[in-house]
């Protein structure tokens, strides 16, 4: 029997219909989509069956990041249960190919130091944008099959297959919409009835397809994949419902037993414990390890570990990865302060752009994300290097920082992404320009009030008296959690401050002991917290929080972590 706090919690996320809630309290695996109604799945299935066949050489193409990596891995691992004997992986390096696919590495593949360059590419989180690319791939004899959820061009690119979900948002705008919202649409049972799935999920689906063709990989064996997929869906921040949820759910499930020594080895660097693994080990433990070798040197040494087959070798890649986390914190906070110097200096503008040289363009999206929470703007961070400058962007509420580069054309050398993280280069001599360009085209939108989306709401309004270790075990219920499913938030009003702490080196964090007009007490704490969050003595202040129990010597205590202040007048 549920407490009523957590039937108002589960009504405030629109799961008060028995079904929905059954649906998204205990997600079904079986109950994954048909993978055959992802565009141009059947055509690339057939070219992967002549490929099989054939025993042709093929090459992955992922991405440096951590999507792109369990995508890799998952394919790969895919393809050798299936019998293909001539599957090797290319991962770009961000300071040599840059993003995605390149001519030079399609041009690399093709004729490789050793020889026997590959005949088939298939791309895995990147490729839908590379017209270019692809045609060049068959011009040295290669065919090509994209896999990837990143935005579409209107004319797809010349390769065999483009398999990718945002698709359907092109060729069926209206009803595609209509079919998500209402289930209700002449394309169901047609279409994929799920636009966000990343790439590692596009890779999953193809593994699916081919296990209805193919032998070597059993049905119902293909789970053993899903702690890759849970952890590229959760570190590529989509929405976690629908089958992600799903895919998450589970694959927490499969990584807490991993077979894979590398995963064994980086929970045991991050300090995660498998069997109490969830979203958030992945998001900020397991995660950043991952992406700190593609920030700072290359990525297939995230690469190696994920397919490592010894202990030793797993365990020395996954100490290497760790160093290398602490040494990108390092760096990162360097260029933040220097960041925030210039930042001060653009502080009147709705959008910062802030550049220098020698800020690592592996770092600079961090970066750019800090500096939003902190000035709560937009903001573009670039690395100059020399005539060239490259840089990332970080955007929130509807302000797109992908279309204001679109919008820029003309002065960058090339730019794109997605509506809350883009990536731009241009010539140096330029920022100054680009800086104009976005602020007019930010002005050009006549937003309303953006820093309030930003400011976390409430599922409910509470009295502390309701707030118990019961409560924070149904809520468990509730996980994973990630976009489009956050931790609950609870807000509690008229709490006197009794006492408050300041902790950390710089006194950065706060604790505030609060009594509810019941008497009521509990502790708030706020990491790296803004001024206003460090209230005084007999203030009275509402606040925003997440519940969770502190043990501390063996005694137990509900505690919220504080989000927000408003003080009461």
């Amino acid at each position: 029997m549920n407490s009523t706090l957590f039937e108002q919690i589960l009504a405030a996320r629109g799961l008060d219909d028995e079904a929905n809630r059954a649906a998204f309290l205990n997600p079904k695996y079986e109950e994954g989509h048909d993978p055959f109604l992802l565009p141009d799945m059947q055509t690339a299935v057939e070219r992967l069956l002549e490929a099989y066949k054939n025993q042709e050489h093929i090459t992955i193409y992922g991405d440096y990041d951590i999507d792109g990596l369990t995508a890799t891995t998952v394919l790969l691992d895919a393809f050798e249960s299936f019998g293909f004997e001539h599957v090797d992986a290319f991962i770009p390096n961000r300071f040599v190919e840059g993003y995605g696919l390149t001519i030079g590495a399609v041009e690399k593949i093709a004729n490789p130091p050793s020889g026997g360059g590959a005949t088939l590419i298939v791309t895995v989180d990147c490729g839908s944008l590379s017209t270019k690319e692809i045609v060049r791939a068959k011009e040295l004899g290669m065919d090509v099959i994209v896999t990837d959820h990143h935005n579409v061009l209107k004319v797809q690119p010349p390769a065999v297959a483009v398999i990718n979900p945002k698709r359907l948002l092109q060729d069926l705008p209206d009803e595609y919409e209509n079919f998500i919202l209402k289930k209700e649409s002449s394309h169901q049972g047609k279409v994929y009835p799920f636009l966000d799935i990343p790439g590692v999920g596009v890779a999953f689906k193809l593994v699916q397809a081919l296990q209805t063709k193919l032998e070597g990989l059993e049905k119902g064996h293909e789970k053993w994949l899903l702690d890759l997929v849970a952890l590229g869906t959760v570190c590529d921040v989509v929405t976690l419902r629908d089958e992600n949820r799903m895919h998450v759910f589970w694959g927490l499930k499969v990584l807490s037993q991993t077979r894979r020594p590398g995963l064994k080895a980086l929970m045991a660097v991050s300090k995660v414990e498998p069997a109490k693994v969830n979203a958030r080990s992945l998001g900020f433990g397991l995660g950043p390890r991952m992406n700190a070798a593609g920030r700072l040197e290359t990525a297939q040494i995230a690469l190696d570990m994920l397919r490592a087959k010894d202990g030793m070798e797993a365990y020395e890649l996954a100490e290497q990865l760790d160093a290398m986390n602490l040494a990108r914190r390092t760096d990162q906070d360097a260029i933040f302060k220097e960041a925030i110097v210039q930042a001060e200096t653009y502080k009147n503008d709705n959008v910062l752009v802030v550049s220098a040289p020698g800020w690592n363009h592996g770092i600079i999206g961090i970066v750019a994300a800090k500096l939003l929470e902190k000035y709560k703007k937009p903001t573009y961070v670039l690395q100059e290097m020399g005539e060239e400058s490259k840089g990332s962007a970080r955007s929130y509420g509807d302000f797109s920082a992908a279309d204001a580069i679109r919008a820029s054309d003309d002065i960058i050398t090339k730019g794109g992404g997605h509506v809350f993280a883009a990536g731009v280069t241009m010539p140096t001599e330029n920022i100054a320009a680009f800086r104009t360009r976005v602020n007019e085209y930010y002005r050009s939108l006549k937003l309303g009030d953006q820093e309030s989306l930003l400011l976390p709401s409430a599922d409910v309004t509470v009295q502390f008296e309701d707030v118990h270790e019961a409560l924070i075990d149904e809520l468990v219920a509730l996980e994973p959690f990630g976009s489009a499913n956050p931790q609950p938030v609870l807000k509690s009003e008229n709490l006197t401050v009794v006492n408050v702490r300041k902790m950390g080196a710089d006194n950065q964090h706060v604790k505030l002991e609060v009594v509810s007009t019941s008497k009521k007490k509990m502790q708030l704490l706020a990491f790296n917290a803004p001024s206003h969050f460090f209230a005084e003595r007999g203030e009275v202040i509402n606040a925003w929080y997440q519940p969770d129990v502190n043990e501390w010597q063996g005694r137990r205590t509900v505690e919220g972590r504080l989000l927000r202040v408003e003080r009461r007048e």
